[in-house]
């Protein structure tokens, strides 16, 4: 029997439920999303920041991948943050997340009008290149460029990197 005009069709229905909960997971948040664009709204230090994507949803914690900028206790750490926020706080942004870190932020590639936003950072003297297991990270030659030019953290001697500078206690609070 056909459906009556003011009643609504199972099918229909239940094709129209499929479809959204086959769109959930793109406008939910970008919890497993690869790339997505939104509006920065927080910066936390050098290399953090939060995202609105949007798409909707709350603002995503974002690590900045492929840098290690200065703790905030650190020296350079304050510098390290303003240069970050004065770049990207309230801008547009896009991101490439690659997965998570060990404090469940996206860790993402951040570009800002096609400009890598880490590597414009390592290129100021504000963080370095993520080393790893000898591989002198994805901004080494950004890196090497702004030491010999003494910008930013290389301004002063004895810049210590933040995994040796937690390693030996990092920001002590009394």
């Amino acid at each position: 029997m056909p459906p009556r005009p003011n009643e609504p069709n199972l099918m229909h229905l239940l094709s129209l439920l499929l479809a959204a909960a086959l769109m959930l997971p793109a406008c939910a948040a970008p919890a497993g999303a690869r790339n997505f664009s939104g509006v920065v709204t927080h910066v936390g230090d050098g290399d953090s920041l939060w995202v609105r994507p949007a798409s909707g949803g709350p603002p995503q914690a974002v690590r900045l991948q492929g840098i290690d900028a200065p703790e905030i206790c650190q020296p350079h750490g304050e510098r390290a943050r303003e240069a970050l926020a004065g770049r990207v706080l309230h801008q547009q942004v896009t991101l490439a997340a690659s997965g998570r870190d060990d404090y469940d932020r996206l860790l993402a590639r951040v570009q800002l009008r096609g400009e890598d936003v880490g590597g414009w950072l390592v290129a100021r003297g504000h963080a370095w290149s993520y080393r790893r297991r000898g591989d002198a990270g994805p901004y080494a030659a950004q890196q090497a460029q702004a030491r010999r030019a003494r910008h930013g953290l290389w301004a002063q001697p004895g810049a210590i990197e933040p995994r040796l500078f937690r390693q030996k206690g990092g920001c002590r609070r009394d």
